[in-house]
């Protein structure tokens, strides 16, 4: 629970572009300040300054720590305030406790500033983060955004395949993510533009690029085309584009890659991330953004609750009861630590956790899920402990 012992005001910030509306209560819940602010250092120095000056300590709640929310946890951070963050979802679920319909900047703040003030348990402590965490934070961001993009381009190329040429999709299409499939489809888009080039061309021109699956690519595509599908001339022109653009967007990617392994290398806790299994580079930067050292989390079980790997209680009287799957959790995290369990069952003790899994009927889905809550566990313990990962000997049961 965030420590509010020593508060003098709780300041309510409902964030906006160009204004913050406050609004300040005493620990007894008297209203001390309501009124807008400018998105201005000055004007939000001064209010700060006024405050703990008046009342001593001040903790400062937003409800948007980061992009608008920014500067004033900033300044305040700068002027000797107490910071903290309340969750949007639970703002919105408390403010429902307060009589009225209206939603106004006006109520939001009032509604964080008396959150923090009678359940300080909703509150979520904001460190101040290191530099090399703050560009971690916006590499990793560009990187989903441009993984975002990737996805719509890609299944475009897949649908125009399917749709024309089904055959050459189901060769293609599993393997667009590979530098030399994108490169020959910008340069043979369609099965014409394959059949002309030739079989031996082909294996020659991305052999560079493939060489251990050339040969077998090319080979996969020639039985592919041995089907003849009418209408497949458009695709000279469409996924030639389509596929300059993945390219495009697999090349930032693999630039982004670059710079986000340099600054993990420079951070103290690279080093013990990597030596889990299954965690590689984009993974343990989206773990350092997300969980940091892992201090904020009191046990493996907050963490795992807070990634929205832990199951839900549902009970009421004696006709409900059990446990179901979350839908909360912090969906980043969350699908960071699926793949790094789908890439971690090359690893003896996390393959055999999954088998155990399986044999007791679980779906791949729910067993890649129950090792993952499993890697929560065994990463607290790191973080918690600094250690590096260390492989246990698997026991058969």
């Amino acid at each position: 629970m965030y420590d509010i012992g020593d508060v003098g005001v709780f300041l309510g910030l409902d964030v906006g572009k160009s204004a913050h509306h406050g609004h300040g209560l005493t620990p007894a819940g008297k209203k001390v300040f309501d009124k807008q602010l400018p998105n201005s250092e000055p004007k939000l120095r001064a209010v700060f300054d006024k405050l703990a000056a008046k009342f001593g300590t001040v903790l400062v709640i937003v409800d948007q720590p980061a992009s608008i929310g920014a500067l004033p946890l900033t300044v305040a951070r700068d002027a000797g305030c107490k910071v903290a963050y309340l969750p949007g979802l639970a703002m919105r679920r408390i403010a429902d406790l307060y009589p009225g319909e209206a939603k106004t900047d006006a109520k939001d703040a009032a509604v964080i500033a008396d959150a923090a003030r009678t359940m300080p348990h909703t509150l979520r402590s904001l460190e101040l983060t290191d530099e090399i965490t703050a560009e971690l934070t916006v590499l990793v961001g560009f990187d989903q955004d441009l993984a975002a993009e990737a996805t719509p381009t890609s299944n475009r190329i897949r649908g125009l395949l399917t749709q024309f040429h089904p055959s050459l999709e189901r060769v293609l299409g599993p393997r667009l993510d590979h530098q030399a499939v994108t490169w020959l489809l910008e340069r043979y888009g369609s099965p014409a533009a394959l059949r002309k080039a030739g079989r031996h061309r082909l294996v020659e021109v991305i052999r560079p690029k493939a060489p251990r699956m050339a040969s077998r690519l090319i080979d996969e595509i020639f039985d592919a085309l041995d089907v003849v599908v009418p209408g497949t001339g458009t695709l000279d022109v469409v996924v030639p584009s389509l596929a300059r653009s993945l390219a495009a967007i697999h090349d930032q990617r693999r630039a982004l890659e670059a710079q986000i392994r340099a600054l993990l290398e420079a951070h103290p806790l690279s080093t013990a991330l990597t030596s889990m299994p299954g965690v590689a580079v984009r993974t343990a930067a989206v773990l350092l953004v997300t969980v940091g050292d892992g201090t904020s989390f009191p046990s493996a079980a907050h963490l795992a609750s807070y990634t929205g790997l832990a199951p839900t209680t549902k009970s009421s009287g004696t006709s409900i009861h059990g446990e179901h799957a979350p839908r909360g959790g912090n969906r980043q995290l969350k699908r960071a630590m699926f793949l790094s369990a789908f890439a971690a069952l090359h690893d003896p003790a996390s393959r055999t956790y999954y088998d155990r899994c399986r044999a007791r009927g679980k779906t791949h889905t729910q067993a890649l899920l129950r090792l993952a809550r499993h890697r929560i566990s065994v990463l607290f313990a790191m973080l918690r402990d600094g250690t590096f990962y260390e492989p246990r000997t698997p026991r058969l049961v």
